[in-house]
């Protein structure tokens, strides 16, 4: 199928086929017509499957046969996400999808200067991608008002809730028109998300694109168990023996990646690194260096698991396992995407083996052990089952006990000094 019966305008097309689209994803082809008719959409769709432009073709679209003029200060379409990054790559698929079209795009979000935010919504903005805190910011500021605004698009909602922005959101959505299409797209249809979507939702068009454990179908997946204190110098082992090409790397703590990314520059590999820590700037120009191969590898903290745009990336390295076993799922699905095959390897400690089991009930599957011949741990990570079982160690015969000796404690038996008769 091509994207012509989709009902896109000609410019769009265009773009299109100058970008190399030829066929929609699934969540393309059953979003796309019904928000060009004006439904609204509770979506799950992991990153990698083309929501991105599932919901940016057709919002660019009615925006501009629409054709209002935006006024001052005004939006007319605003999409919230959870973080900077991805806020940033949305607002670049944006402007990528609407170069033929005279629609304006900005975004707004925390880390940076609020002042050049605030220039530049003077003008207006037909499309405005926000994280939520900022977005508030702005809105107590009088900088920004939502009397024009025809279109409310969550992405990634789960993931919004799960960063703790709920009473954000809810002071957000009681200052937007009621009358308006709104847009849910999560990872999953978790009780929280269902209550969200109840409460803002109008007779929504519910489409569930990838299921919970959609990562495995094209990722190789293995895991090596080693000792928490060796997993740096087993990571530099790995990498010697097998000269990884491009890599993603994830890192439960902000320390943790500066120490790995220092190891890794004594060594002299090009490395960067993104997490909380660093500034908006920084974090922006460590993930551009990456997606245009000047640094090899990125070490990454969780802020990064969701959302990152990078195309037909090979290899993604769990060096700790994440807290939520959701968040395993978008870190490897980083890897194998639009059709091509990855890898994803796991360095597994003993104190990791409760995130292990999780997320292989998660994902329905035992992942396959390979140790290391020199880094066999000395504390072992128990072997697991389906639905979060842990095989216990079997446990050593015990000795059969001596005999005790007779007379007791602390007595010496001198056998018997007469024979019976």
């Amino acid at each position: 199928m091509t994207f012509a019966p989709l009902g896109l305008i000609d410019p769009l097309q265009r773009t299109l086929e100058e970008l190399g689209y030829s066929t929609p994803t699934a969540i393309q082809e059953q979003a796309i017509p019904a928000i060009l008719k004006g439904r609204d959409l509770l979506a799950s769709a992991q990153t990698g499957t083309g929501k991105t432009a599932a919901f940016a073709l057709p919002l660019l679209q009615t925006l501009t046969q629409q054709g209002s003029v935006v006024a001052s200060n005004s939006v007319r379409a605003l999409v919230l996400t959870p973080t900077r990054e991805l806020a940033e790559q949305v607002l670049q698929s944006l402007q990528r999808y609407s170069e033929q079209l005279p629609l304006r795009s900005y975004a707004v979000y925390g880390g940076v200067s609020i002042n050049p935010q605030m220039m530049a919504l003077r003008k207006g903005v037909d499309v405005l991608v926000a994280t939520p805190g900022r977005l508030l910011d702005l809105y107590r500021q009088n900088a920004i008002k939502f009397n024009q605004l025809q279109v409310l698009v969550l992405d990634e909602a789960d993931r919004m809730l799960d960063l703790g922005f709920a009473d954000e959101l809810d002071q957000l959505f009681s200052a937007l028109p009621r009358k308006r299409q709104t847009l849910l797209f999560s990872a999953t249809f978790s009780a929280l998300i269902r209550q969200m979507a109840d409460g803002l939702l109008r007779d929504p068009l519910t489409i569930d694109i990838s299921p919970r454990n959609s990562a495995i179908d094209s990722v190789e997946q293995w895991i090596i168990p080693v000792d928490k204190k060796r997993k740096t110098e087993l990571f530099m082992q790995l990498l010697s023996e097998r000269q990884w090409p491009q890599t993603l790397v994830f890192v439960k703590t902000r320390k943790a990646v500066d120490q790995l990314l220092e190891a890794l520059q004594t060594q002299g590999v090009q490395a960067d690194c993104i997490h909380g820590d660093r500034p908006q700037p920084a974090r922006l120009r460590a993930l551009t260096r990456f997606k245009d191969n000047e640094v090899s590898m990125l070490i990454a903290t969780d802020v990064a698991a969701r959302g990152l745009d990078i195309a037909q990336l090979p290899l993604v390295i769990n060096f700790d396992l994440p807290i939520n076993a959701e968040d395993y799922v978008h870190r490897i699905g980083r890897s194998g995407r639009a059709g091509a095959s990855g890898e994803a390897i796991s360095l597994v400690s003993a104190d990791e083996i409760r995130q292990l089991a999780a997320i292989e009930t998660l994902i329905q599957q035992l992942l396959q052990r390979r140790e290391h011949s020199d880094f066999k741990p000395e504390h072992r990570v128990p072997e697991t089952r389906l639905g979060g079982q842990l095989v216990k160690k079997p446990k050593k015969p015990k000795k059969p006990k001596k005999p005790k000796v007779p007379g007791g404690k602390n007595k010496v038996h001198l056998g018997n000094w007469f024979d019976e008769s």
